[in-house]
């Protein structure tokens, strides 16, 4: 079996996305909107949903996305996974 060393390069992961937006999937939701900051304990959307029910990925809008009322905090300790999409 290879191994593959993965090395930390600036620029990489959450802070590629600036300005984009985003998908965040973490322990208990998953969030969505524009990632306008990043640190080491937080990101932070804006125009941003919780989504409590995705429907197909593929599709062209979530099947149940709640907006949030203002700019959104998401701790990078609960980040699972996420990417950029394409829709909202």
């Amino acid at each position: 079996m290879m191994k593959r060393i993965v090395e930390e390069v600036s620029g990489e992961g959450l802070e590629s996305l600036l300005g984009k937006r985003v998908m965040i999937w973490c322990i208990n939701y998953i969030y969505t909107g524009s990632l306008v900051g990043v640190n080491e304990h937080d990101v932070k959307l804006s125009d941003a949903s919780v989504i409590y029910e995705t429907g197909p990925l593929t599709a062209l809008s979530w099947k149940d996305a709640q907006e949030l009322p203002s700019d959104w905090y998401v701790r990078t300790a609960s980040i699972e996974s996420y990417g950029e999409v394409h829709h909202d």
